[in-house]
């Protein structure tokens, strides 16, 4: 189990690493203009993303600010904004990296934010949550990337894993 978290802690670097590329390259006017995604443009898209990530590895570890809503503008500026991903990639990887499969079985107490409550769930559950919520706002700053250039980059799992050899079975055969 702990494996499998360690595989998407480098996926999800890997993945946000290429989409700050892409989103690098955008205007400065297309980079922050409502297109109409849930977080309204690629700025708000990415932000979110940390926001979650904040939160998520708050209520993993007790540590580091936590961000004042979900739709919070952390950084202003991409530059930053792409700094402070990495940073958190790093931690996220760090965090992910230092489980063993007891703690990964074990359970999570929080607070929700939107909705008050306290919730108690394994921690894999939650860290699934947490890789499937980067994937699915990755989805929607994609398609922001696509509407905008015409193009975006392959976010796709499995070539992350063609690329570093991480999560595939060595032992197949090819054919």
């Amino acid at each position: 189990m702990r494996q499998t978290f360690v595989m998407f802690a480098g996926y999800n670097a890997w993945a946000n690493e290429r989409l700050y590329d892409a989103a690098s390259r955008l205007s400065d006017a297309d980079y922050r203009a409502d297109q109409g995604a849930f977080f309204k443009s690629m700025h708000g898209t990415l932000n979110h993303i940390l926001v979650a990530d904040r939160i998520w590895m708050h209520r993993f570890t007790g540590e580091g600010a936590l961000p004042p809503s979900l739709d919070a503008i952390l950084y202003e500026e991409f530059e930053p904004l792409r700094k402070a991903r990495r940073v958190e990639d790093e931690r996220i990887a760090a965090y992910v990296g230092g489980l063993t499969d007891a703690d990964a079985a074990s359970d999570v107490h929080y607070g929700t934010i939107v909705q008050p409550a306290r919730v108690v769930q394994p921690l894999s559950s939650a860290l699934s949550h947490v890789f499937n919520h980067q994937t699915h706002h990755r989805g929607q700053a994609h398609c922001l990337l696509t509407k905008l250039t015409g193009e975006a980059p392959s976010l796709d799992l499995i070539l992350y894993q063609r690329q570093t050899g991480i999560g595939l079975d060595r032992t197949a055969t090819s054919g």
